[in-house]
């Protein structure tokens, strides 16, 4: 059978699907409209586009109320985005690049041709968006900072020759949510106009908060940004865009989800959960109480419920952005200059223990500036070559800051009774007759310490530094050969020069005075309990690269056109900010017990850069007329020296490269106007991910560990799937329009959402599997062209599905208590809301 065979016979199988819902009708097709993206620098119809791409319009976004990132990514397959404890995830096919401050990201995130690669700017709120393209694959030749695996490409609304304006405002009771968008744009003079949006919104959140009897998180967010446009000339037109914004965060959507009884071979906590150890826990020694444990009732709570235990935590951060894009034509080639300058600051307090007892928390602020040029110069289309080219230069700086704070004495006096019953650091019997009877809680203690290495900790801080400067200085060209009239390819190179310095320092404090404490029995307990120690290292490093693609496309007719691409994708090395240890083998004894057995503590600084080697093939076509399109695409992927950021089963994150992966699948979407009333859309993707070559994996709670190197226990995942990896993803789209009056018009639309099983932990720990779901939304508007109004009902999550994003290990309650546990965040259930908006012309 030959290729245009085949091809026919897939075409003429998709095509009788398609006039099958169509004669089901009593209204013929009509015409789609042509959807506009700039996924290659030109402006191109999206079915001309030689990639895997979703576009998803602003329209769209405003009505489904996506307000953020991890929104969208209900309607874009293969994409996926979850905030952690202390990070934000972001995935494209199974590849990201984990929580570490010291990253930047798999999936490149692009606002108007500035690179937005710092993993907190994909919390920030966004608005007023003409469209999202979400690119899936490397990256690397037009996108060029590091999209290893895809990059997302987000596109201003900019100003309209006519005077326009909105306002709209959403209003959810039970969460207590309150949109206000503003938007005004319009000529200024015959050669300026302007676009003003500005954001507010707040809420309260969907998780009750037992510890302080309140709901959780309370958003509070503001946006303004400016769009100034002139028209200098007829070839020459600058464009600058201005834009602040806030996005404080009060509490989060976490909550422990599971807490197994101890299987410590400490008495007093074997059999109980790690709760109830915190909920009550009393050291006697005969009439004397020397440890006394009485947290807060909430701690009780340790199972999925949308109630959390929490003292408090916060992310305050505050952003800001100027971009300037200058274009000008001349005989037909158009030359672009984006000059960028972004940054923000933040400050965040984590309640890491993620329970309503005080046993510990984490201070953190972040400072980012970067700078960037990028010129591009874009030759005529229709001539027998065509080319983009140009240079690119970014200088960033990272200050990190954050540090372990012990600010009450329930973890001091835990472990003084687990030092009772262990021995201690010291190893010395304690200065009392046990056959008094010592007991914890009412239990019989065979003591075997003195019970004081608690001490040691009290007020404890552990201050650490990191930053991080980077200069990136690339240039690149993409030439395109139209060979034949039906027939193009299509050669990219990228090369890249980066330098950067790190530093990371760490040491122990009193948080009550802000002194350094002195080394002694403070680090063996440190090292024992937190696996930290204090380190100071700094490096600076340099990288060259050149980064291929090469693309072939074949107009097979006017109603298909097939392409496949080879690439090579590249993402630097840098430098760890997260590990609590050096990267080398230290052994760290009991000073007052010098031939115990010693601790010995790897972390991790500097990690090496990570490739891709990726092969596309994909077909876009249009059916029915124009009433329909579809598009496929397959691909397969082989990442080499995958960098990953490795929880180190306690309360640090060690950076590494782990070796090698492959990632394969199929993506289809398509869209059909099956009558002139109702239009459908949808996608589905097929992933299967492979771990070829990673020994050094984190073990999850109670697994038997491969391998052991140094006093660290470590799991193969060789043959094991990833984090967030679901063998298929998809959504579907219905959208009803009629009128229902001579003025009033009538617009339904339901969004199923639908997605297999995956594990929320990355450390793949088989309990933490999140269940197939599939999620209903829908929004039911009346609106009145004529005067400009609409109202609406939208409903999200309509089927109330619990989904769990992100999950990890109770901090502290194994390795110390014996108590497996997990923490886990909750997306929103079910929820209804009011919108409203009202435009003029």
């Amino acid at each position: 059978m030959t290729l245009k065979s085949s091809i026919s016979r897939f075409r003429h199988s998709a095509l009788a699907a398609a006039v099958s819902v169509a004669a089901s009708q009593s209204i013929a097709a009509p015409m789609l409209e042509e959807v506009v993206v700039t996924a290659t620098v030109r402006a191109t119809s999206l079915m001309d586009v030689p990639v895997s791409v979703n576009a998803v319009s602003g329209d769209k976004m405003a009505e489904a109320g996506i307000g953020k990132v991890e929104d969208l990514q209900a309607y874009v397959p293969n994409l996926t985005m979850s905030e952690t404890g202390i990070g934000t995830n972001i995935y494209i096919r199974g590849i990201g690049s984990g929580i570490n401050p010291g990253f930047e990201q798999s999936v490149g995130m692009y606002f108007d041709g500035i690179s937005y690669g710092r993993a907190q700017l994909t919390r920030a709120p966004f608005l007023d968006l003409a469209r999202v393209e979400v690119l899936r694959g490397p990256q690397n030749i037009l996108f060029g900072k590091n999209s290893i695996a895809g990059a997302l490409s987000l596109i201003s609304a900019r100003p309209g020759a006519e005077f326009e304006g909105q306002v709209s405002a959403t209003y959810e009771p039970d969460f207590n949510e309150q949109i206000l968008d503003v938007i005004l744009s319009g000529p200024l003079n015959d050669s300026v106009g302007a676009r003003l949006a500005i954001r507010k919104r707040d809420i309260d959140g969907h998780l009750e908060n037992l510890t302080l009897n309140r709901d959780e998180p309370i958003r509070d967010e503001a946006t303004i940004r400016a769009i100034f446009e002139w028209d200098v000339n007829a070839d020459l037109v600058a464009a600058l865009k201005l834009e602040a914004g806030k996005f404080d965060v009060n509490g989060r959507q976490i909550e422990i989800i599971n807490d197994n009884p101890s299987t410590s071979d400490t008495d007093a906590f074997n059999g109980r959960t790690y709760g109830e150890i915190l909920d009550r826990t009393q050291i006697t020694v005969g009439p004397a109480v020397i440890v006394d444990v009485d947290a807060d009732s909430s701690v009780l709570n340790n199972f999925q419920d949308y109630k959390r235990s929490s003292n408090g935590d916060y992310s305050y951060n505050d952003t800001y952005n100027m971009t300037l894009n200058v274009d000008w034509y001349r005989e037909g080639h158009q030359f672009t200059f984006i000059t960028g300058i972004l940054g923000y600051d933040t400050a965040e307090l984590c309640d890491c223990d993620f329970t309503g007892a005080s046993v510990f928390s984490v201070a953190a602020e972040e400072n980012y500036e970067q700078f960037s040029q990028e010129f591009r110069w874009v030759s005529p289309a229709g001539e027998e070559f065509e080319f983009i080219g140009g240079g690119f230069v970014q200088l960033s700086d990272l200050e990190f800051f954050d540090s372990i704070r012990v600010e009450s004495d329930i973890l001091p006096q835990l472990l003084n009774a687990a030092d009772l019953q262990e021995g201690g650091a010291r190893g010395e019997r304690p200065p009392f007759d046990t056959q008094g009877g010592p007991t914890i809680s009412g239990i019989p203690l065979v003591a075997g310490g003195v019970g004081d290495a608690g001490d040691e900790i009290i007020n404890l801080g552990t201050p650490r530094n990191f930053s991080t400067e980077t200069q990136l200085f690339s240039v690149f060209l993409q030439t395109t050969w139209n060979f034949a009239d039906d027939m193009r390819g299509t050669l990219g190179l990228r090369y890249a020069y980066e330098q950067k310095d790190g530093s990371r320092s760490l040491d122990f404090s009193d948080i009550s005075t802000g002194q350094r404490r002195d080394e002694g029995e403070i680090d063996t307990v440190v090292a024992k309990n937190f696996s930290a120690e204090r380190h100071d290292l700094s490096g600076s490093r340099t990288e060259q690269n050149v980064s291929p693609s090469l693309n072939i496309q074949w107009d097979y007719d006017d109603e298909m056109m097939i392409y496949s691409t080879l690439a090579r994708g590249f993402k630097s090395g840098g430098y760890d900010a997260r590990s609590n240890a050096s990267p080398e083998a230290n052994q760290i004894r009991a000073l007052q017990n010098p031939d115990s057995e010693p601790l010995i503590l790897v972390g991790s600084f500097e990690y090496e850069e990570e490739q891709a080697t990726s092969l596309e093939v994909g077909a876009k076509s249009t059916l029915l007329d124009g009433a329909a399109e579809l598009n496929i695409a397959a691909f397969y992927t082989e990442y080499d020296d995958l960098q990953v950021s490795v929880f180190d089963g306690t309360l640090g994150f060690n950076v590494g490269n782990a070796g090698a992966a492959r990632t394969m699948g199929i993506e289809l979407d398509g869209r059909m106007a099956i009558t002139e009333k109702l239009m459908m859309t949808g996608a589905l993707a097929v992933l299967d991910f492979e771990f070829t070559e990673f020994d050094t994996g984190q073990c999850y709670q109670g697994q038997q560990a491969d391998t052991v190197v140094d006093g660290t226990e470590y799991c193969d995942y060789k043959g094991k799937t990833n984090q967030y990896v679901a063998d298929y993803s998809g959504n579907l789209t219905f959208v009803y329009t009629t009128m229902v009056s001579d003025d009033l018009e009538f617009r339904g639309g339901a969004d199923i959402v639908f997605t297999g099983a995956y594990n929320s932990s990355q450390n793949l720990d088989p309990s933490q599997e999140q269940d197939a779901y599939q999620k209903l939304n829908l929004r039911m508007a009346l609106s009145n062209v004529e005067q400009g109004w609409d109202v609406a009902l939208l409903v999200k999550n309509a089927t109330d599905e619990t989904v769990i994003s992100y999950s990890n290990d109770t901090p502290l309650a194994s390795n110390i208590f014996g108590s497996i546990g997990h923490y886990g965040f909750i997306e929103a259930p079910r929820s209804f809301a009011l919108q409203g908006t009202y435009r003029w012309y």
